[in-house]
């Protein structure tokens, strides 16, 4: 555990690599929440639209990242995780020109008593 997903708009598809990404985000979650290697599980999905405002020009992108993670980490930690995250971003997601990148993170409690979680193996 934490579940990491990082939704991502599809114009920003092919101009980073996501399992780059990917490994530095687990690598600093062990880093600032205590994660235990191994357990870090991050997801991309690339979303099609974005839409900003009501007159927001058209090829605006977004990364958003979202954390859940069983509850007992400080919030100094969960602060110290989002702005780790959001450089790992700036240091690997480039908008293309003209554009505007933005980027968000979310670090959610999940209810221990009800989750559960499992391997398959092939």
């Amino acid at each position: 555990m934490p579940q990491i997903s990082v939704d991502y708009s599809s114009g920003l598809a092919g101009s980073f690599e996501r399992r780059a990404l990917g490994l530095a985000i687990n690598r600093l979650a062990e880093e600032t929440i205590d994660a235990k290697p191994g357990s870090c599980k991050t997801l991309f999905r690339q979303s099609e639209d974005l839409v900003v405002g009501s007159d927001g020009p058209v090829g605006d992108a977004q990364v958003y990242v979202e954390f859940q993670v069983f509850p007992g980490r400080t919030p100094e930690a969960k602060a110290a995780l989002s702005e780790g995250v959001l450089a790992l971003l700036a240091q690997h997601v480039r908008p293309a020109p003209g554009t505007r990148l933005f980027t968000a993170v979310n670090i959610a409690d999940i209810d221990r008593e009800s989750y559960r979680g499992g391997v398959v193996q092939g």
